[in-house]
């Protein structure tokens, strides 16, 4: 499976090769229990939920529930900015963003439809919240998405057509956006189950996964890098394999690539990936989160491998492209179900889950071991959104079911003029006080359980129980520490950072400068 010149780029690559457990342990060892029952945390390591569903926002609106994607941006004098997909489907008012007796606004895409995508303002020192307002609105199921230097871009998982209007594609978000915007959907993108985009800032190109049984993966290529939007649509095939079914591969099997051209990108019916593998396009199962990092497309196959249970790929893109399967989960135990991805700043992989039974947000370290980072503790609702702040200093989640957002601190590595280094054991860094108390007294809301929850905890046990998906339940709002000391401690098992030197921050820096004033070449009508 592995061809010759593909071998010898995986050994220069040093590529992850085993799927090995490390015992939940990795750099900063077990988990602990979260004496309030919300997020389990390895020592050292703390949570505060920045914001809950129903809540009231600045623009009038209440958050969304079905939190999902999600991506950090720097803001202005000192702030973060999280860009934040909700998964509503039409009709599901308790779950939009409209107060009782609220009607949709002019801006709405589809005035039935209750998903889009809610802009979080946060303080960049103490990560507490500043303010929240709603950018689109109207679209269906807006699943994940991903960072660009055009904003935040915005992924509907349906292809209906309701009324004449077309769901399927992908919508740019821009970042200071601070009231609900017109739609802005990429038709170039093309019009399937969307899941995830990741862009390349050095040539524009985007990567975009779909949510079928059956998916395909697909590239865009702008056409010149003035005009972002206007290009072709490709689909990756494996050299001399037609629809060759990436399933099947195993950890380090690396594979040389092409890419086939799309005719009909925005067809009417759900069929670019018919005409896709009618050219030979490879097959994935249930392509999901995608993250650009350094030259490198990182991908989720949600149900992949010889368990069902997930697979990570590596995509490199170049002169002789290759894709990798980095994990490829022979048990939930190990892996269940991957869904949205990150890279951390210092080059690890943090992935979040969509399985049964406890959830986790796991990462893998240099031996490629999957390692466990933290456990929802207060249902069996999936995690969403996982991203980090630009400096890695903070985590940022999504707890779907429950509608929280929250953030987790912590002895993170720092990096140091790009590069990482090593942080003291020992510290407790930026444990925040959860901001607003908020009870919502909106009435229409997704069902509220009491989290009761008054205190921060860490992170407990690992078991894998079993249990239904998890409701839209909202959790009170709470602060919570995973307790003293030296959580930092390299253990044997222990990970060396992975991060490839070289020069791409400069690169991007310079695409996204490149970048300013794009948003005018978008067709903005619906």
């Amino acid at each position: 499976m592995i061809t010759s010149g593909a071998a010898s780029l995986a050994a220069a690559l040093a590529t992850l090769a085993s799927n090995r457990r490390a015992a939940a342990r990795g750099r900063w060892g077990d988990l602990v229990s979260d004496p309030n029952g919300i997020l389990d945390l390895p020592e050292g390591f703390s949570y505060a939920i920045i914001e809950e569903a129903g809540e009231d926002m600045d623009d009038g609106y209440r958050v969304p529930g079905r939190p999902d994607g999600m991506a950090c941006f720097e803001g202005p004098d000192d702030t973060l900015i999280l860009m934040r997909n909700h998964e509503n489907s039409v009709g599901d008012i308790l779950n939009g963003p409209y107060k009782l007796g609220q009607l949709p606004p002019d801006e709405a895409y589809e005035a039935a439809a209750m998903g889009g995508v809610t802009r979080l303002v946060i303080d960049a020192g103490t990560y507490e919240r500043i303010s929240s307002n709603l950018v689109l609105v109207g679209t269906v199921r807006n699943c994940a998405g991903g960072p660009s230097p055009w904003g935040w871009l915005s992924c509907e998982e349906n292809v209906d057509i309701n009324g004449g209007v077309r769901h399927g594609y992908t919508f740019v978000c821009p970042t200071d956006a601070d009231s609900v915007q017109d739609p802005q959907p990429v038709e170039g993108y093309g019009r399937y189950n969307h899941e995830a985009v990741a862009v390349d800032p050095s040539n524009f190109h985007a990567y975009l996964s779909e949510d079928r049984g059956d998916s395909c993966l697909y590239r865009f290529v702008p056409d010149d890098m003035s005009d972002p939007f206007t290009g072709q649509l490709q689909a990756l095939r494996v050299v001399g394999q037609d629809n060759f079914a990436t399933t099947n591969m195993d950890p380090g099997d690396v594979v040389d690539v092409d890419w086939v051209d799309i005719d009909e990108p925005d067809p009417d019916s759900d069929s670019v990936r018919d005409e896709a593998q009618d050219k030979g396009a490879a097959i994935i199962v249930r392509g999901e989160g995608m993250w650009f990092f350094e030259g490198q497309v990182y991908i989720c196959s949600t149900s992949g491998g010889p368990a069902g249970a997930g697979q990570i790929f590596r995509l490199i893109d170049g002169d002789s492209p290759t894709l990798e399967c980095v994990v490829s989960s022979t048990s939930t135990s190990v892996l269940d179900k991957p869904d949205n991805i990150t890279v951390a700043p210092w080059g690890e992989v943090f992935m979040a889950e969509d399985g049964g039974g406890d959830q986790y947000i796991r990462w893998i370290n240099d031996q490629g071991e999957v390692c466990d980072f933290a456990r929802n503790a207060t249902s069996d609702s999936e995690f969403a959104g996982v991203c980090f702040s630009p400096d890695g200093q903070a985590l940022f989640v999504n707890i779907q079911g429950d509608g929280l957002t929250l953030v987790v601190t912590g002895p993170f590595p720092e990096m140091m003029g790009g590069e990482e280094e090593e942080t003291d054991t020992g510290e407790e860094t930026d444990t925040e006080e959860s901001t607003d108390t908020g009870e919502t007294e909106d009435t229409g809301e997704t069902d509220t359980t009491d989290g009761s929850t008054e205190e921060s905890g860490s992170s407990g046990d690992e078991s894998g129980t079993d249990g239904s998906s998890g409701e839209d339940e909202i959790g009170d709002d709470t602060e919570g520490t995973g307790g003293g000391a030296d959580g930092g401690s390299l253990d044997e098992e222990g990970c060396a950072c992975s991060t490839d030197e070289g020069g791409s921050s400069g690169v991007a820096a310079a695409a996204v400068v490149a970048a300013v004033g794009v948003r005018s070449l978008l067709d903005l009508d619906d």
